[in-house]
C-alpha cells in the first residue's frame, strides 16, 4: 500500500528509508506480539523514528499494518505449464503460501477493525485478498482457453471455491491446510468443471512421471 494522500502534501520530501524501516518494524512487532498488542510507539522506537513520522505516512494504525502485510505478501504469481490439474494444485497453494507469510492471529482482528470503515475494508481487499485471487483467475482463464474447463464455468464462484478452504482456516485458525487436502479439493472441483476429467488426470500423472524421471537423472 502506498502512504496516504496526506503523506504527499507539500513540504519536506519523505525519507524512503524511514518508510522501509517503519514497515519492517511493524512486521517485527506483529511477528513477536501479534496485532492486538502492536503500538505505534513501539514501531517508531524500533524504526528509530517518531510516532508523528508514522502519521505523516499512514493516517491510522490499520493503514500501517495493511501496508506492512502487503509488503510481506509481495507479488503473487502462479504457473502456466499447460497441465490444468497441476496448475490448479499450485493455484490453491498460492493462496496457502501467501497467507502463511502473514504473522499468526493478525488477519482476523485486522479485518474486524477494517470492516466498519468502507475505505479500510476496500484497502484490505485490494491489498491482501485480491492479488492471489487475480493470479489464480489468470490460471483458470488459461485453462478455459485450452479447452480443459467448460466455457460456462462461473469464474467468481470457482475462485471462491478454491479460496474458501484457505480463507476459512486462516481467519479461524482451527486447522492446518495439508498438500493432501489441496489435492482432494482440486479433484473434487475438477470433476464438476472439467470438460474431460479422466484426460486431465492422465495428463497430470504423465507430468508427475516426467518430473520424477527428471529428478532421477539430475
Amino acid at each position: 500500500m502506498q502512504p496516504s494522500r496526506a503523506a504527499t502534501r507539500a513540504g519536506r520530501p519523505r525519507d524512503s528509508q524511514i518508510d522501509v524501516a517503519l514497515l519492517d518494524a511493524t512486521l517485527a512487532v506483529l511477528d513477536e506480539s501479534g496485532y492486538g498488542r502492536l503500538t505505534l510507539e513501539e514501531v517508531a522506537r524500533r524504526a528509530g523514528t517518531t510516532k508523528p513520522a508514522i502519521y505523516r505516512r499512514w493516517p491510522t494504525r490499520q493503514h500501517l499494518v495493511l501496508a506492512a502485510l502487503a509488503r510481506r505478501l509481495g507479488e503473487v504469481t502462479v504457473p502456466d505449464t499447460g497441465c490444468t490439474m497441476c496448475d490448479l494444485n499450485e493455484g490453491i497453494s498460492v493462496f496457502v503460501a501467501a497467507f502463511r507469510r502473514m504473522p499468526p492471529d493478525v488477519l482476523g482482528p485486522l479485518l474486524a477493525d477494517c470492516a466498519t470503515r468502507d475505505e479500510l475494508r476496500a484497502d484490505f481487499m485490494t491489498m491482501l485478498f485480491d492479488p492471489p485471487r487475480a493470479a489464480v483467475e489468470r490460471m483458470l482463464t488459461s485453462a478455459i482457453a485450452r479447452g480443459d474447463l467448460r466455457e460456462d464455468v462461473e469464474l467468481d464462484l470457482t475462485l471462491d471455491l478454491l479460496g474458501s478452504l484457505v480463507h476459512y482456516r486462516v481467519l479461524f485458525g482451527h486447522a492446518p491446510i495439508s498438500d493432501a487436502e489441496i489435492e482432494r479439493a482440486v479433484e473434487t472441483l475438477l470433476r464438476g468443471i472439467a470438460t474431460d476429467y479422466p484426460r486431465l488426470l492422465e495428463h497430470s500423472r504423465e507430468q508427475s512421471g516426467d518430473s520424477a524421471t527428471h529428478q532421477l537423472h539430475t
